[in-house]
């Protein structure tokens, strides 16, 4: 939404489309969460369901490991194009468009993150702050 922002501003656009993210992602994980939470505890105990469970945590997992990889390729590279080897289909970056802020950003959440043990929260704020402040810039 922030590189094609017609009709609105890229930081309008940005943010709206930030917020469409949020909703589509968290509103469905919390409508399964509110309908099956008062049946979770006898699921986790029923030994025919346990290998279906494993595969259904194996399979978010993916999920979400899939999801990671495609955000950080077209966060941290402005251009990245589909390529075809056999079969498989996938998306490979141009390595001439590194976003340099975005790359910064993201190497200096990580180690806040990983190496210092910061809160999800309080990276994620100070990151949009220097973001924000610093994108004029450049």
């Amino acid at each position: 939404a922030y590189r094609d922002a017609a009709p609105f501003t890229p930081l309008v656009a940005g943010g709206l489309g930030a917020l469409m993210t949020i909703w589509v992602t968290f509103a469905p994980c919390f409508l399964w969460i509110f309908t099956f939470a008062p049946w979770i505890d006898r699921l986790q105990h029923a030994r025919r369901l346990k290998g279906a469970l494993a595969t259904i945590t194996a399979s978010v997992v993916g999920v979400i490991a899939n999801l990671s990889l495609w955000f950080a390729l077209h966060v941290i590279f402005t251009r990245v194009e589909e390529r075809e080897l056999g079969p498989l289909r996938f998306d490979w970056p141009d390595a001439g468009s590194i976003d340099g802020l975005a790359l910064a950003l993201a190497a200096w959440a990580a180690v806040h993150l990983l190496v210092l043990k910061r809160s999800v929260v309080e990276v994620l704020g100070v990151a949009a702050v220097l973001g924000l402040a610093v994108r004029p810039f450049i």
